[in-house]
């Protein structure tokens, strides 16, 4: 049996998500090779989509709000029912723009994460609006920074963005031919045109370095943050 979230780790070059999910999916891998035999932290786990990149831990544990089957543990991100400093690596991906409170679960990811250990956070930047339950925020890369500055004793917090611009702006087009094309009736064709989309945008990304940098007029749909307990 295939382990469910395959569409997170794997994602369809199609999908207009794919420069969120793509990027995101291939830095988590990287993480999970040099995960083994530390305790891991889901935080708004879903179907814990990541957990084949971290099988060699010695615990992967899930936790999310009601009526999710898949996690271990029920509970929000901002009142995590784990005792503190219990995790080497806590994962909190693609949450904290629908939390109430961003600095109390900021608070609460530095409280569970031991001494020398890590939170590994990703969050969007520009993003169309989807309440699966509620979207309420969105950030710069500065905005992180201040976010877990200010709600930890953190010795390094480092911010990148997951792509670069133009894969943002594909994104944004993708979306729009989505739509459309679900109105139309013919998802199919959406599918098909998103895929030169997203494919062209991430070749410029990847021939401009200085469009995958926080600069003055640039514009990132995720970002990915280190912070080091």
């Amino acid at each position: 049996m295939t382990w469910p979230g395959q569409d997170r780790r794997n994602p369809d070059r199609g999908l207009p998500s794919w420069s969120v999910r793509a990027p995101l999916a291939n830095w988590l891998e990287r993480e999970g090779a040099s995960a083994a035999g530390l305790r891991v932290l889901d935080v708004g786990c879903g179907v814990k989509p990541y957990y084949p990149f971290f099988a060699r831990a010695a615990e992967y544990v899930g936790v999310d709000v009601a009526d999710n089957p898949h996690a271990d543990l029920q509970g929000s991100v901002e009142q995590l029912p784990v005792a503190d400093e219990s995790y080497d690596l806590v994962l909190c991906l693609q949450v904290l723009e629908h939390v109430e409170d961003p600095d109390a679960a900021v608070r609460e990811l530095h409280r569970v994460t031991r001494p020398g250990g890590r939170v590994l956070a990703s969050t969007h930047g520009t993003q169309v609006y989807h309440p699966h339950p509620e979207d309420h925020w969105r950030w710069t890369h500065t905005g992180l920074t201040r976010l877990f500055d200010r709600n930890g004793d953190w010795r390094s917090v480092t911010v990148r963005p997951g792509a670069g611009t133009c894969a943002c702006l594909g994104m944004l087009l993708a979306e729009a031919i989505d739509l459309l094309t679900q109105r139309l009736h013919v998802t199919w064709l959406g599918m098909v045109v998103n895929r030169a989309v997203n494919t062209v945008a991430a070749s410029i990304d990847a021939r401009v370095s200085l469009l995958r940098e926080p600069v003055p007029g640039s514009i990132f749909a995720n970002y990915h943050v280190v912070a080091e307990r």
